[in-house]
């Protein structure tokens, strides 16, 4: 059964209730030029002289040429190192991702979303257990995850 409270909880269309789309509503341009009432009459803007305040004078300020662009850009401070940092891989993470029969390199490892790009070296560091017997080619470790990976049955080659 329906009760009253259930009937009307739904907003009803009216002319008092439709709204413009955000973004869609946008404010109209100035006019200038058409009386002092309008807060940009007699100058409109443009000055007492000169050719700016002319018709047909020079337009407004648009391009500075690629100068001022570059100006505005902040400055790079330092250098990128040629050699990449190393994306660590955790032990807990290989538990997870590793499968029987598939040996884990940079390419299976980006195939299952564990590293960003091929291009870095991947480096497994100690962080949880690791149970599953693998085998990791392409991959450097440190020792205490190295020692981890031969006591789980695994092999570990670059």
């Amino acid at each position: 059964m329906v009760t009253q409270n259930q009937k009307h909880n739904y907003m009803a269309i009216g002319a008092h209730t439709i709204s413009n789309t955000p973004g869609s509503h946008h404010r109209q341009k100035k006019r200038v030029g058409r009386g002092n009432g309008s807060q940009k009459g007699t100058y409109s803007s443009r000055g007492m002289k000169g050719q700016r305040s002319r018709s047909g004078g020079k337009s407004s300020l648009k391009l500075h040429g690629a100068k001022q662009s570059i100006l505005k850009v902040p400055k790079l401070r330092g250098f990128k190192s040629m050699h990449p940092k190393a994306q660590a891989v955790t032990l807990a993470t290989l538990e997870r991702v590793a499968e029987e029969g598939v040996t884990l390199t940079p390419a299976f490892l980006k195939k299952k979303s564990v590293i960003k790009n091929t291009s870095h070296p991947v480096k497994i560091v100690a962080g949880g257990e690791l149970k599953k017997k693998v085998t990791l080619y392409g991959c450097v470790a440190t020792k205490v995850a190295t020692v981890a990976i031969e006591k789980a049955g695994g092999t570990l080659s670059f």
